[in-house]
């Protein structure tokens, strides 16, 4: 027990320093004031992802908040304050944006929101869940595409349907980056690489496919074989920050899940 509470402080100190240094004020000005505090629930959603916690009951049964805090409102304010939750990742996003590696990587990853014999029956993110195919194979649910840097720091995240185009993603999430991209077969197009090339500034190599007849040098085959790196963070985001849910029961709860997950995985680097 005493080592779930020092680490729940760990937590809380980090969210604390991020609410001081964007200066957030989540306090009630009138009616009653909350039980659990809006630090302290960002901080439990946290530790819940942090720790491979599966639901919102596990975390009100572990911390024993029932004398506090019904179950239901722990659960709204969880999905609540996850747009804070946001504000501070995208501040993460933006000191890593400055101090990246000129090396860049960009891949996407499937987000299954329900299992594939489920999927006809799915109504909760029906209209933003759509029918994708990842190296798993066929699945129902989201598409994350993430940029990092040499050093597997994040630096920009953007989710879409299922069936999204990939090259249209790179565009939009990678417009404000500068350095060397490297990504795999799935980006290759001149139009993309044409379109996004900054003399001097911003350049994009997309790995041929192994029946492509194309020569590439020593520098480009060490860049390729980099791009390896960012499977890591898809990996440790699905594996140990339960990145990956079929659980929520509103669209607010699925994506408190991604933004939660997210923080949790760049506050533990």
């Amino acid at each position: 027990m005493r080592t779930i509470i020092q680490s729940f402080i760990n937590i809380v100190t980090k969210v604390k320093f991020f609410f001081k240094q964007l200066n957030l004020k989540l306090e009630k000005h009138t009616g009653r004031k909350l039980a659990v505090s809006p630090t302290e629930i960002i901080s439990l959603s946290l530790w819940k992802q942090t720790n491979g916690i599966r639901t919102k009951k596990s975390i009100w049964k572990i911390f024993n908040l029932k004398k506090i805090c019904s179950y239901k409102t722990l659960c709204v304010n969880m999905n609540r304050f996850a747009l804070y939750a946001l504000l501070i990742f995208q501040m993460i996003l933006k000191w890593n944006q400055l101090n990246a590696h000129t090396i860049k990587h960009t891949d996407s990853t499937d987000i299954p929101v329900c299992l594939v014999k489920n999927a006809r029956h799915h109504k909760t993110m029906k209209g933003l869940a759509q029918w994708g195919h990842g190296g798993k194979g066929w699945y129902y649910g989201l598409k994350m595409e993430m940029t990092t840097d040499l050093k597997r720091n994040l630096l920009a995240v953007r989710f879409a349907s299922g069936n999204a185009s990939d090259r249209e993603m790179f565009k939009k999430l990678n417009k404000d980056i500068m350095g060397i991209f490297v990504a795999d077969a799935g980006f290759i197009s001149k139009d993309l690489e044409k379109e996004f090339y900054i003399e001097n500034k911003r350049i994009l190599f997309a790995k041929p496919r192994a029946n492509m007849k194309k020569v590439i040098t020593d520098f480009q085959k060490k860049l390729y074989d980099t791009r390896m790196l960012i499977e890591l963070n898809f990996r440790n985001l699905k594996m140990f920050y339960n990145l990956e849910t079929s659980l929520p029961r509103s669209i607010d709860g699925y994506f408190a899940n991604y933004t939660y997950s997210l923080l949790a995985y760049v506050l533990g680097e």
